[in-house]
């Protein structure tokens, strides 16, 4: 049967005058999700009945809380690195002899340790043109890093010209990367930025927690897309120490993202000089107080904390103390 707007309406025990024949369609409807049921409940031939029906009451909606997780306290691990005058590892400090502050306040050392653990490194390699006569002292001074890696330890390669380029993906066979760091040919200009970027994207896959960068490059950046101040924050909000060998020129760069991230860099003036430097950051890489605190400022607002760690020697000599700068609160 056809009802027009006009002819039909809808409610519950509502009365039509305009027939002889007085029909309510009633309508219950019952709810599910994305269903609707209509149910016509009773139609009438009586011109005088009403017809009423009490709604069945609605089950009461469970509340449900959408899952939290609260984190009241988070410790902060900064690695640090003490050496002497002659740039020697002072490998028996005590927990005492260390203060470290967090936006000027110090915090109480919850945890200390000597970190013994295998290392992810990411090497850098400059193969610019300017690397030309400079490559075969390169390659035997990292002959060093590689103959020194634990079993754990795993490294890959990303040499760089006019662009990066992932020559070893990480691996714990550093004679793989030794073998493919023979075939890279200088040319080009130096895209280190974007080098940077790019090992850092891979160290993202490693499997150590302890990750560092490796850089060797004797000069200034002048092709890359990423910008200084990119490359400086990436490093340090990827928690990434960072060390270098600069060859025959400083570079700005370099330096800041070392300091940034509590690593080091050698500036070197001698070819023959390379192979003491790679081994003294080696040792450098491998020796560092892990020291801890939980934040006296714990709110998760995102923003970054400078730390400051302060050593206090036994004797007049002093230390020189390498640190982690800071961090991104969560």
């Amino acid at each position: 049967m056809y009802f027009s707007k006009k002819e039909l309406k809808l409610s519950v025990g509502y009365r039509t005058h305009h027939s002889a024949i007085e029909t309510p369609i009633l309508f219950h409807m019952f709810w599910a999700p994305r269903v609707v049921l209509v149910v016509v409940l009773g139609v009438s031939c009586t011109a005088q009945t009403r017809t009423s029906i009490t709604p069945r009451p609605r089950p009461e909606a469970k509340t449900v809380r959408p899952a939290t997780f609260r984190l009241d306290a988070r410790m902060v691990q900064i690695p640090v690195t003490v050496t002497d005058s002659r740039d020697r590892p002072q490998l028996d400090l005590e927990a005492g002899q260390f203060h470290i502050f967090e936006d000027g306040v110090e915090q109480q050392i919850a945890a200390f340790s000597m970190a013994d653990a295998p290392i992810s490194t990411g090497v850098v390699f400059d193969t610019s043109g300017s690397m030309k006569g400079r490559m075969d002292d390169s390659r035997a001074a990292l002959e060093h890093l590689f103959q020194t890696a634990a079993p754990q330890d795993e490294f890959s390669l990303v040499r760089f010209s006019d662009r990066p380029e992932l020559v070893a993906s990480l691996t714990h066979d550093p004679a793989t990367v030794s073998r493919l760091l023979g075939r890279v040919i200088p040319h080009g200009w130096t895209a280190l930025y974007d080098a940077i970027f790019y090992s850092v994207q891979e160290l993202r896959h490693a499997s150590n927690p302890r990750r560092a960068l490796l850089v060797l490059s004797d000069g200034e950046d002048n092709n890359s897309r990423y910008s200084e101040s990119e490359a400086v924050a990436l490093v340090r909000e990827a928690d990434i120490r960072v060390y270098a060998v600069g060859i025959f020129r400083q570079t700005r760069c370099l330096a800041k993202m070392a300091a940034e991230t509590g690593g080091r860099v050698i500036w070197v003036h001698k070819l023959s000089d390379m192979p003491e430097a790679i081994e003294r950051l080696t040792l450098e890489m491998r020796n560092v107080y892990m020291v801890s605190y939980f934040s006296s400022n714990p709110p998760s607002d995102g923003k970054y904390r400078k730390v400051k760690v302060e050593v206090q020697a036994r004797s007049e000599e002093p230390f020189h103390v390498t640190w982690r700068h800071g961090y991104y609160a969560p």
